[in-house]
């Protein structure tokens, strides 16, 4: 029972910028790690949804409530996953070899590409978010699973694909995992999920934007497995985090715009 408290903690100490109480990390308690990293995607749903309503219920406009849900990833997660999709952006737009791939991922400095790529998405983020913001409850609770979804297929993929280099932290905790539970684990995970955005499609009876959320995120994972065997041969940090940007913006689309033909 302890290993499994201190588990989570790791996770969301790793993970988020939610207080929790420090822990020391070790093998027993990052073994399953990944399996815990849906949980801070719950965490950041819940604090998705009750931003939207609170804008509702305070009568904000559209853009200001919009602009509040941009924002909360950041504030809730911190720059962890956003600092790995810079980098990334910046190895993958150089269109280097691998070993000059890399060491661009281990520049602390941000690129031309990556200040591009990043504008783009939040100007996405906040798009598709001032969209939702005058749509229902179901939309926002659609949106809130978005962020266990993307982290389910996240720790999926580093208990399952390769590693770009035998050094770093997605590797550490690839190693420690104890592969064969978190991937089972994590499949459970995916299953319920995907069956509860079905549900959620049901019993709305209107546009399937649960269905257009789990395909988003499907192709984005698939895209993912393949870039990262074309020009890294396996998955790293900053792939993870790449990833972890990328589908959680194009499920948000797939929402906002599955929504607006409702």
């Amino acid at each position: 029972m302890k290993n499994f408290f201190e588990t989570i903690l790791v996770a969301f100490g790793m993970f988020s910028r939610v207080p929790v109480p420090q822990v020391e990390w070790n093998e027993k308690n990052r073994k399953y790690t990944m399996l815990a990293f849906p949980m801070v995607g719950l965490v950041l749903g819940l604090c998705w949804v009750i931003v939207a309503a609170l804008g509702r219920q305070f009568g904000l406009p559209a853009f200001l409530t919009g602009a509040l849900l941009t924002a909360l990833p950041v504030l809730v997660v911190g720059g962890i996953h956003l600092d790995g999709y810079a980098d990334a952006v910046d190895a993958l737009s150089s269109h280097g070899d691998k070993a000059k791939k890399l060491e661009i991922m281990k520049d602390p400095h941000v690129g031309s590409f990556a200040v591009i790529h990043l504008a783009v998405y939040f100007l996405l983020w906040f798009a598709a978010s001032t969209a939702l913001a005058e749509k229902s409850l179901e939309e926002w609770l659609l949106v809130g699973l978005t962020f266990v979804l993307s982290r389910a297929l996240s720790g999926l993929a580093v208990a399952t694909f390769p590693m770009a280099k035998d050094t770093g932290l997605a590797k550490s905790f690839a190693d420690d995992a104890d592969k064969k539970r978190v991937r089972n684990g994590l499949a459970v995970v995916l299953v319920l999920l995907v069956l509860l955005f079905m549900a959620m499609d049901i019993v709305d009876r209107r546009f399937p934007e649960g269905f257009f959320a789990v395909m988003a995120a499907g192709a984005v994972f698939f895209w993912y497995r393949y870039i990262a065997q074309k020009h890294f041969e396996g998955i790293n940090g900053d792939l993870a985090g790449w990833f972890l940007c990328k589908c959680e913006v194009w499920m948000l689309l797939a929402v906002a715009v599955a929504s607006s033909l409702s």
